[in-house]
């Protein structure tokens, strides 16, 4: 074999490499081929281009419900249907092109590729018999729009949607003993109170009957356990005697505070089993993909298999392109700790964790007022100026300045006082922006990760643009527009905002909350598919049943939203006719409400007189569903992660990385001129390469950004560290996927791992 052929060999186990290692950096979880073929279709796979197309034509076929019947813009049913058959087209090849990176066997034992292909010929079989039946004249539903969904919960690039859905069904049946425990206890009371009012023959205020049929009394207590119709249900009991209270106030005492209390209790503990055996193996699979990516590069030294420095480069730049030169000699020394010029198998696996972990590098520079006129910008004045702006002083006299500026807010704008004020406002805080890039060098001022400073400008420099453009409107016809006044009056709100950043203790629960936001993403995504769910099946079941006629319509028909059985009732007199099925963004709106499950009983009866009392079965099941389930798993989740998040706890990864900066003296924290530090980005002039000692402490500074982790699954890892500890022996792909939570041994519940 010539040189070239060896070249081109080394290339192909390189790249085979770098798949292994981004597989293991994002916790993809799959089996691929491993000829170079198919690793460069894998790579082409994993994308981000490829997966952009696949999101873009999930989301155009999720929005084709807005422009089909019932829509909000109707378009013809040929050109619905044409685009919703490329957007099945499109999946389709996604499919083929997984199929041809995969092994055969692995592909067809895939639940999710078996679910995507399965619903794409349901799908054009309902097209094909939906288009017969309408060009024929005859009623059709469209009911495989409800499968749309799962196109978004079932290709590869879904795994934390799909992970939070099989952690739903995991948790299930602990969910499900509890669940017919409460509904046996409601059951129960119901009973009770049927036998304790019915014969007294009781009327509600709007003169019904009042627990006359035991559905009414399940349906009116189950609603109580929502607190939405207290007092209410309980009022004609009441009337009669008090002593009915304490029959209420057990029964809420029982099944609000016990029973509720107790489901997120189980909740909490049973899907965070099931989601610390997922963080399990994802960490094993982690470590699997990592030793497969070590066995290709290893090299015999002495006694020992090893990855050398000029290897490790070479993959770096593969898996991690966009990261500078001086990055990557940082990830080296923290990574060759001992400076061996190589790295062994438990190293070279800590690569993984390391990629995931967001580092600011900075770079000082000199500001370009000092380039410009050095004397001027280092007199004693200047000088003056820069220390008062930097001092603490400076940001009290400006939280002071914001705080009466809030009252000045608050105040009637009509007023002439209130309207020089603002412009004095406005100017004060503009001068603070450019005292503050007078003392800060630019660059540094509006680096990536310096939120405040950008929240600030914007929020003041929109707000003068649209005060200027109002007072030209005024000044020139004698109007304002009350659109450019509505913003800057939103304008003039926000900017209070930036008060938080005064406050320590706010600064740590807004990183808290931005640290946890893409993890909720998560599970907004989950709800996001829910709720389409639910809404297609709630627009098939209730369109055009209640109409809503505009704020001041004169149509008799508007009093009873265009449905006389409506008349008198309480849905019709609290004004709630826009709370409808009549389209899609309409049905999601209704869905949230009902999340909110204020008055959402009222809103379950209204519809339950349009059509039938069986009704009650959509709106009870989707309370059961999202609120009592989706919900409660959701603050499980996020309890868990506060806790550690909140804690400022470091992950053992960060911690070394934050010794290392230290050891080499290029902490952020270290003495350098204020203000002149700037991130430094991908460039031939900030390009070290391998830099000295010397020339990188002098010249550049790193440190763990506020967002610290590059993706959810670094986090969960972090929440499970402690009880996350692989042994030498990892089970191999196959394995991973069947684990469960009982192959392991439970920690035993002692006062201190508990607390």
């Amino acid at each position: 074999m010539g040189p070239a052929e060896l070249n081109l060999a080394d290339d192909e186990q390189l790249l085979l490499a770098a798949a292994y290692v981004s597989d293991a950096q994002y916790n993809r979880n799959i089996q691929f081929e491993t000829s170079p073929q198919a690793v460069r279709f894998y790579k082409l796979y994993n994308h981000w281009s490829t997966q952009g197309i696949t999101y873009f034509f999930i989301l155009v076929d999720l929005f084709l419900g807005l422009f089909e019947e019932p829509a909000v813009y109707l378009l013809p049913l040929w050109v619905t249907s044409t685009i919703e058959f490329i957007c099945l087209v499109m999946f389709s090849v996604r499919l083929l092109h997984f199929s041809k990176v995969t092994p055969t066997k692995v592909f067809w034992k895939d639940a999710k590729n078996i679910c995507v292909i399965v619903t794409i010929l349901l799908t054009l079989l309902d097209m094909i018999v939906y288009l017969a039946l309408a060009q024929n004249g005859y009623p059709a539903v469209r009911w495989s729009r409800v499968l749309r969904p799962l196109f978004c919960v079932n290709f590869t690039e879904s795994r934390q949607l799909r992970r939070a859905f099989r952690n739903i069904r995991n948790s299930l049946p602990e969910i499900a003993y509890v669940f017919v425990l409460f509904m046996f206890s409601v059951a129960v009371f119901s009973l009770m109170a049927l036998k304790l009012f019915a014969k007294r023959k009781l009327r509600t205020g709007e003169g019904a009957p009042y627990f006359s049929n035991y559905l009414d009394v399940f349906f009116n207590l189950y609603v109580l356990v929502t607190t939405a119709n207290s007092p209410d249900v309980m009022m004609p009991a009441y009337e009669v005697s008090w002593a009915y209270s304490i029959f209420f106030i057990v029964f809420i005492i029982v099944n609000t505070y016990v029973f509720m209390s107790l489901f997120l209790a189980v909740v909490y503990n049973d899907y965070k089993k099931h989601l610390k055996n997922e963080v399990r193996k994802l960490v094993y699979m982690k470590h699997r993909k990592m030793i497969e990516a070590f066995n290709i590069l290893k090299m015999k030294n002495e006694a020992e298999f090893v990855v050398p420095h000029s290897r490790w480069q070479q993959l770096v730049k593969l898996v991690a392109a966009d990261i500078p030169s001086s990055h990557r000699e940082l990830l080296w020394r923290i990574l060759d700790d001992e400076q061996k010029g190589y790295l062994g198998r438990e190293s070279f696996i800590g690569l993984a964790d390391l990629l995931n972990i967001q580092i600011v590098q900075m770079k000082d520079r000199v500001h370009p007022l000092e380039k410009c006129m050095p004397r001027v910008y280092t007199s004693t004045v200047s000088k003056l100026i820069r220390r008062m702006v930097a001092h603490r002083a400076f940001r009290y006299t400006y939280d002071l300045i914001i705080v009466i500026n809030a009252i000045f807010i608050g105040g009637d704008e009509m007023n002439p006082l209130i309207t020089k004020a603002e412009w004095a406002f406005l100017t004060l805080y503009l001068v603070e922006i450019l005292l503050k890039l007078y003392t800060h060098e630019p660059r540094a001022f509006f680096a990536k990760f310096q939120f405040w400073n950008w929240f600030d400008t914007i929020i003041i420099v929109a707000a003068l643009l649209g005060t200027i453009a109002n007072t030209a409107l005024k000044s020139s016809g004698g109007y304002s527009s009350q659109q450019i006044l509505d913003i800057v009056f939103i304008l003039r709100v926000l900017r209070l905002i930036r008060i938080i950043d005064s406050f320590h203790r706010f600064r740590v629960l807004l990183n808290t909350l931005v640290n946890l936001i893409p993890t909720m993403l998560t599970y907004a995504g989950l709800l996001v598919v829910v709720y389409y769910i639910f809404a297609v099946v709630g627009m098939e079941a209730f369109k055009g049943r209640i109409h809503f006629y505009g704020v001041n319509s004169s149509n008799p028909a508007a009093a009873y939203c265009g449905n006389p059985a409506l008349k008198g009732s309480q849905f019709a007199a609290m004004r709630y006719c826009r709370n409808n099925f009549n389209n899609l963004p309409s049905a999601i709106v209704l869905l949230i409400e009902l999340t909110v499950v204020n008055q959402w009983h009222v809103l379950a009866t209204g519809f339950v007189m349009v059509t039938h009392l069986t009704a009650r079965i959509f709106f009870v099941v989707f309370h059961i569903v999202v609120v009592i389930i989706l919900i409660n798993i959701f603050i499980a989740f996020v309890l868990e992660a506060f806790f550690v998040e909140h804690s400022l706890a470091r992950s053992a990864m960060e911690t070394a990385i934050e010794k290392k900066i230290q050891e080499l003296g290029m902490g952020d924290s270290v003495d350098h001129p204020v203000g002149s530090l700037v991130e430094v980005m991908e460039t031939s002039e900030n390009d070290l390469g391998n830099t000295d000692d010397s020339n990188l402490k002098s010249r550049l500074r790193f440190r763990i950004a506020s967002i610290r982790y590059k993706t959810v699954d670094a986090l969960l890892q972090h929440m499970f560290e402690g009880e996350l500890k692989p042994e030498d022996d990892i089970p191999t792909l196959e394995e991973i996927d069947n684990l469960s939570p009982d192959d392991f041994p439970q920690k035993p519940q002692t006062f201190d791992n508990v607390t």
